[in-house]
């Protein structure tokens, strides 16, 4: 009974954020599918545009890579709005921790239940990554159950391996926030600060463009699963490593809290 009630209360605290993330990200998936159709129409127009320089040289790889409808859903789907999204989607499920519910009056509830502290950030935890895990998982999902509507077809199994990359990366987003929110009493310091630390991330990526494989971003859409087939291994387990450190972070810093 303690235990269903932790877990429904996490799901409480959260279920906006993540009902509403569902949502869009779904239609996007289906949007992005239903688009192709049109886009190919347009393709032609881009062998006028001029190859010449840096912008030039991206808009030809991008046509050659969208004229298979595995590249297309790969640059079109799983290199941007997941990726963008679904970064701040994750973020926002890892803020709001027991400091957050001081202002309110939930952190003397929470406290009063019968359940150690590490019970609590344990459950709040695991029903923050169990919700980007659908996030991360269903909508990509999505792709290849509508894919024939437009007489095409995409594989499941390359679906779900999108997203678990999807799942590994974008939980190193979810940690930093979560662990940031029992550093602070309210949910927009740890936003923000999670929010400006990905943007500085995203940016360092594209400046080293050498190391932009091992990014965090570069987990995310599965640029190496989709090149060559391979999972980007090594990752994948640095940012499981990261991610576990954060949260072991967020329980001891939790732990040595007065409230």
């Amino acid at each position: 009974m303690k235990r269903d009630l932790l877990w429904y209360k996490a799901w409480l605290d959260t279920r906006w954020r993540f009902l509403i993330g569902l949502a869009l990200l779904v239609c996007a998936a289906m949007a992005t599918v239903l688009m192709r159709p049109r886009l190919m129409q347009l393709l032609p127009a881009v062998s006028t545009i001029p190859t010449s320089g840096e912008l030039g040289r991206k808009i030809q790889e991008s046509a050659a890579l969208v004229r298979e409808y595995r590249g297309y859903i790969w640059t079109q789907w799983f290199r941007q709005t997941p990726t963008q999204l679904g970064t701040l989607m994750a973020i926002l499920l890892g803020t709001g921790g027991l400091l957050s519910q001081s202002s309110g009056g939930g952190l003397l509830f929470t406290l009063s239940l019968p359940v150690s502290r590490q019970r609590l950030l344990g459950v709040r935890a695991a029903a923050g990554l169990a919700e980007w895990l659908a996030l991360a998982i269903v909508p990509s999902l999505v792709v290849p159950l509508i894919s024939p509507a437009i007489g095409e077809s995409y594989g499941i199994g390359a679906a779900v391996v999108h997203g678990v990359c999807l799942f590994v990366g974008g939980a190193v987003f979810f940690s930093l926030a979560f662990f940031l929110s029992t550093m602070f009493e309210d949910m927009w310091r740890p936003l923000l600060i999670a929010l400006t630390l990905a943007i500085a991330l995203s940016v360092a990526g594209e400046i080293a463009r050498e190391l932009s494989p091992y990014s965090v971003f570069a987990v995310m859409n599965g640029e190496t699963y989709f090149r060559t087939g391979h999972l980007p291994w090594i990752g994948l387990l640095v940012s499981a490593a990261a991610s576990a450190a954060m949260l072991w972070s967020a329980a001891v810093n939790t732990a040595r809290q007065d409230f």
